[in-house]
């Protein structure tokens, strides 16, 4: 059994999707699927040295009010699975190409949700920009990777058509938001569900399997 967790990591409910798929998971105890962190880019058009915040913020929403109270709101949910969303300290919203590359190179180290965890609090709970290469760079040591061995990936092209082949995938598959859970890659449900609904997905996928 497989779980492909499709997610920005410039997506709050991408954060908090990830908690509500640990709960689930940790909930049934023995039931302990394969999880692939799948990239997806929420905004492929941002340049890649991303764009001030409260310029992309007014461009998606309009209104100070506005933002205030989406961000209000999902900053509640937040406080349900442990997450300390600190939206007023994010200065910059980034291209997320770079911090997908950073998934995958954890990932052949086994650290990809290492990585995906360490990115979401840096940016949510630190207000870090996770598009700069020296805030990347230190992530891959705190979670004791080599740093030079990422500097080296990271100034290459390694692992850009893979981010943009595994975006284009999504879409083909009838994906246009995340966070998304594929299910034995068959079985698909989008949004931040409630961790009985992944439960019931997780089920109808492992019955599937049987037949």
């Amino acid at each position: 059994m497989q779980i492909d967790f499709l997610f920005d990591v410039i997506c709050p409910w991408c954060y908090i999707g990830k908690r509500r798929l640990e709960q689930m998971l940790a909930e049934r105890g023995g039931t302990m699927p394969l999880i692939n962190w799948q990239p997806f880019l929420l905004n492929p058009e941002l340049p890649s040295g991303g764009i001030e915040r409260n310029v992309y913020l007014a461009g998606k929403f309009g209104s100070e009010s506005r933002v205030r109270r989406v961000y209000g709101a999902i900053a509640d949910v937040g406080l349900s699975v442990e997450i300390g969303f600190n939206f007023d300290t994010i200065r910059h919203t980034p291209n997320s190409i770079d911090a997908h590359r950073l998934v995958r190179f954890a990932g052949l180290e086994n650290k990809a949700e290492t990585a995906v965890e360490a990115l979401f609090k840096a940016y949510f709970v630190e207000g870090l920009n996770i598009g700069e290469p020296d805030v990347l760079t230190t992530i891959v040591n705190n979670i004791g990777l080599d740093a030079d061995a990422f500097g080296v990936h990271l100034e290459s092209d390694d692992g850009i058509a893979d981010i943009y082949d595994a975006n284009a995938n999504a879409h083909r598959l009838g994906i246009n938001g995340v966070p998304s859970y594929v299910f034995n890659k068959n079985m698909i449900i989008s949004g931040a569900q409630d961790h009985n609904v992944l439960s019931r997905m997780l089920d109808a996928a492992m019955a599937a399997d049987e037949d």
